[in-house]
């Protein structure tokens, strides 16, 4: 009670995670601080009762999940948060993700940028989670990211729910005369016990949207719910399984054109010069035409179908201006050494003194060792797209991405309209992983709408052009050495990082007013800030100046400290004759969340067993994202090969909406990290990008995809996401199984370099 005395009652009650029951108090009925973005769009007698509940006269309710929806099942646990507490069944309901509004802010998503660890729960650390989330409620960015949708979603969402109930209850009351409370509840139908009596919440909303809501509505315990805490159908998938056009690539509007990008290949370089002659000779092709703006160069083909906009685009001959970042791999390479030799540090994690532990340390207790990962794309199978009409000063844009608020102001603002007049349409992704949080492929799509007359165009990248002009997850260096005792365990650990900066990359993207001043916590996510109680502990972080574009990528910097932070604990492990599962329980013992996922991966994994010649398992563990998860990789050998054979995985996120979608999530996660690992890369020649499909670019096939079992815990005491934690401790515990099989050490990415997988 010490440090809850600290905080203000109002404050605890909207904004503790993990408090099931509690008290739905007046903010996220949501009048204030903006406006409800549904009350502009009802259809005729549609009523609205908060920026995530219509419903009409024919009982059609409508319930919006304002995330955006690429294959991770958060349109029906959002979806399912406000229907535990409206009193509906999930398949009564329609979802949409509804427009751009500032009310479907996420102020979590600000709260991760904060430099505290999850589990510190200091007064200063929790001032400045508030701080974030009062911050984001003012910024009003509305967006999908940083594994937060349903840790945002949980109260706001299930508070609506109970709104939306409480006044359909109120409306019925009226009409009786007597007192709500007396009346219930149950899929979509409020019954007066007493005379029969029923009413379907259509024939209410009308009037009960016109009533305040109690100024204190109980919700629901997790005891009482009948949908959260279950697994549900999920709501995307007849669409999905069907083929039904949902996704940005699937839009078609009458009269509409389509177009293809080309954009010069040494990033941030000019167009010099363009000879379009050819293309717009050829048959379907409408016009060629500059795109230039402050993220990239380049042209586009506009044509009546797609296919000939990409065949007229290779008949465009441009003359590229050179880029500004280093010619080759090696170029790179150098920058992002010297920068860890001579940069400055800023450092996330100074305990105790790790100079002193170090100054007399005898030579054979000393580890040390040096990792790299490299740059890495995105590879979403829907390739970058967004459609866009430009007619009479308003702008419309259809486009699978993350950040609907930033498409809004950015495009309205690249084509000379105001904010307001713009509207944005986010469709299903097909996959985003951080790719669809950058936007230029909707600024893009605006800028050649302009072009077009009045007329819709559907501006489609191809693979080749969204290899080559992502925004990268940055290749980063690490320096590590750690002291050892007597008893094997270290005393002293250093480690610090070099890569380029995120925030410092996408600023200047699409807000060059505003320069990034500070550390960038991404360089040292995953490093800084896990559970392990070392006496001298130091983890710095250096931002390389690289200017190669980067972004957001599935786990962002925890994807590679995972790999170095895991891999050089395992390391440490194998130097001091301890196991590496017990070395991570006595160095976590004070987080005893880390502790159970530990023991859980243990049991699950069996390991400790004897195992066949030709086979062994690693093991790793990393908090990212509140959710703690460790992990067990288990390889043969085959033939001098390296097969993956399975993955088990602990994960405590504190509390699970839906078990199914968040083992899934796990799964997920693990693929796209095992893919990161075994093979994928991306290099740089004569400043341009190397790799243009999957033939160059090779994520995990099919073939090499292991088994995978998830065991869910839930003891955690804040709620942790689903979306990204699964992918970091995979990297390193299928490097620590390599070298428990073979003796091999592998401290640099993709893994392929120095084993060959099956």
């Amino acid at each position: 009670m010490g440090r809850l005395g600290t905080i203000a009652r109002r404050t605890f009650l909207i904004g503790t995670g993990l408090v099931a029951g509690g008290l739905a108090v007046g903010y996220y009925y949501y009048r204030k601080p903006y406006p409800n973005p549904l009350e502009g769009e009802l259809a005729a007698g549609e009523a609205t009762f908060n920026p995530y509940v219509k419903i009409a006269p024919d009982n059609t309710i409508t319930l919006i999940a304002p995330r955006a929806e690429m294959g991770q099942g958060v349109a029906t646990t959002l979806a399912a948060l406000v229907a535990e507490e409206l009193d509906v069944r999930l398949d009564q309901v329609i979802v949409e993700h509804g427009p751009a509004g500032h009310a479907y802010a996420n102020t979590t998503m600000l709260e991760e940028g904060v430099p505290f660890a999850h589990f510190d729960e200091s007064t200063v650390a929790e001032l400045m989670r508030s701080g974030m989330a009062v911050a984001g409620k003012f910024l009003g960015m509305q967006g999908t990211g940083g594994s937060t949708s349903i840790v945002d979603g949980f109260d706001r969402m299930r508070q609506a729910g109970a709104a939306a109930r409480e006044v359909l209850k109120l409306a019925a009351a009226n009409r009786l005369g007597v007192d709500a409370a007396s009346l219930w509840t149950s899929d979509g139908i409020v019954t007066d016990p007493a005379s029969g009596k029923t009413f379907p919440y259509g024939a209410l909303a009308q009037e009960a949207a016109a009533l305040a809501p109690p100024a204190e509505i109980r919700l629901r315990e997790k005891s009482e719910w009948k949908i959260l805490g279950k697994p549900q159908k999920r709501i995307d998938m007849r669409a999905k399984v069907t083929g039904a056009p949902i996704f940005g690539i699937d839009v078609r509007l009458p009269d509409m054109l389509f177009a293809t990008l080309r954009m010069n290949p040494y990033r941030g370089g000019p167009i010099a010069g363009l000879d379009a002659t050819d293309a717009e000779r050829m048959r379907g092709v409408v016009k060629v035409v500059k795109v230039e703006t402050g993220i990239a160069n380049g042209f586009a083909v506009i044509a009546d179908n797609s296919w000939r906009a990409f065949r007229a685009a290779d008949a465009v001959r441009a003359e590229w201006g050179k880029g500004s970042y280093p010619a080759d791999s090696a170029g790179i390479r150098q920058v992002l050494e010297t920068a860890l030799k001579e940069g400055d540090a800023s450092y996330g994690r100074d305990d105790g003194n790790v100079e002193t532990a170090f100054a007399d340390a005898p030579r054979e207790r000393i580890v040390e060792a040096d990792y790299s990962v490299p740059y890495l794309a995105h590879a979403t199978m829907e390739p970058m797209n967004a459609t866009a009409q430009l007619r009479d000063g308003r702008l419309d844009i259809w486009a699978p991405n993350q950040m609907p608020t930033m498409v809004r102001q950015l495009a309205a603002a690249a084509v000379g309209i105001a904010t307001d007049n713009c509207f944005v349409h986010t469709t299903y992704l097909g996959g985003g992983f951080g790719r669809r949080g950058d936007i230029d492929y909707a600024i893009y799509a605006a800028v050649v709408a302009r072009e077009t007359g009045g007329r819709p165009v559907q501006v489609t990248w191809t693979r080749e052009e969204d290899m080559q002009q992502d925004m990268y997850r940055p290749a980063a260096l690490g320096r590590f050495r750690a002291r050892l005792g007597e008893d094997g365990l270290p005393v002293a650990v250093d480690m610090c990082i070099a890569a380029p900066s995120i925030i410092g990359s996408l600023l200047p993207r699409y807000f060059p007013s505003i320069s990034p001043i500070g550390p960038d916590k991404s360089i040292t996510d995953g490093s800084a800030n896990q559970p392990y109680t070392i006496e001298n502990y130091r983890v710095g972080g250096i931002k390389a100046p690289v200017s190669v574009p980067v972004g957001f990528w599935r786990s962002v910097g925890n994807s590679f400290n995972g790999f170095f932070h895991e891999g050089f604990m395992d390391e440490i492990a194998v130097a001091g004759g301890l196991d590496p599962l017990e070395l991570r329980r006595r160095l976590m013992a004070a987080h005893p969340t880390a502790v159970n996922v530990v023991d859980k991966v243990g049991a699950m994994s069996r390991w400790g067993e004897k195992l066949p010649p030709g086979r062994a398992k690693g093991f790793a563990f990393t908090l990212s994202f509140g959710t703690w998860v460790a992990q067990v990789v288990q390889v043969a050998d085959v033939g001098g090969r390296i097969r993956i054979e399975k993955v088990w995985c602990a994960a405590d996120p504190g509390q699970v909406m839906d078990p199914a979608i968040f083992e899934a999530q796990m799964m997920s996660g693990i693929v796209y990290g095992l893919a990161s690992a075994i093979g994928e890369e991306i290099t740089f020649a004569d400043g341009a990008v190397q790799q243009s499909n999957f033939h160059d670019y090779t994520p995990m096939r099919m073939h090499q995809c292991p088994q995978i079992e998830v065991g869910i815990l839930e003891t955690a005491h804040r709620m942790g996401g689903a979306g990204e934690p699964g992918t970091p401790p995979s990297i390193p515990a299928l490097a620590n199984a390599i070298h428990a099989l073979t003796g091999k050490r592998i401290r640099s990415m993709p893994l392929s370099k120095e084993v060959e997988f099956v």
